[in-house]
């Protein structure tokens, strides 16, 4: 299966119940209509935002691996949670990438050599057009929705 990632919309009632009870973490991840599965793409497009493996940089950086960690290990380590404010920055950080910037970022041979999962990037061109690109949109959609709507975001990679 591999390391997949998940994000979750968190309404005012569930960012309390998560504070309130960080063990409930888990169970709020539930495939519902709140959520986005970037599947395996989510390293791929955190390089592309932040130009790092693993750091955290700028306002869009945080879409995929920012936030505070919360809950227990769902897999690859806890949750993390972004706070209402945090998801407006990231929201306005994503949109101001558009897709040709993001192009521009990618580069098959240097993602592979930094070893970006899931080692893929050899395959070239059709990875981003098939695979980074439909990914970025959606995660770019859920962002503005979760900041329109005033919501936390719950991201794990399990």
């Amino acid at each position: 299966m591999g390391m997949v990632f998940t994000a979750r919309r968190l309404s005012g009632e569930d960012l309390a119940t998560v504070l309130a009870d960080p063990d409930a973490v888990g169970t709020l991840f539930d495939g519902g209509p709140h959520e986005l599965d970037l599947d395996k793409a989510w390293h791929g497009l955190h390089y592309l935002l932040n130009g790092t493996t693993y750091e955290v940089r700028g306002d869009a950086g945080p879409a995929i691996i920012g936030g505070d960690p919360i809950g227990p290990d769902l897999g690859m380590g806890p949750a993390r949670l972004l706070m209402p404010d945090a998801v407006r920055a990231v929201a306005a950080g994503l949109d101001a990438v558009d897709d040709a910037t993001l192009r521009a970022r990618f580069d098959p041979a240097t993602m592979s050599e930094a070893e970006i999962y899931p080692h893929i990037w050899d395959d070239g061109e059709d990875e981003f057009d098939n695979y980074l690109l439909p990914n970025f949109t959606a995660l770019r959609d859920f962002y503005r929705d979760a900041a329109a709507s005033g919501d936390a975001v719950l991201l794990a990679v399990t």
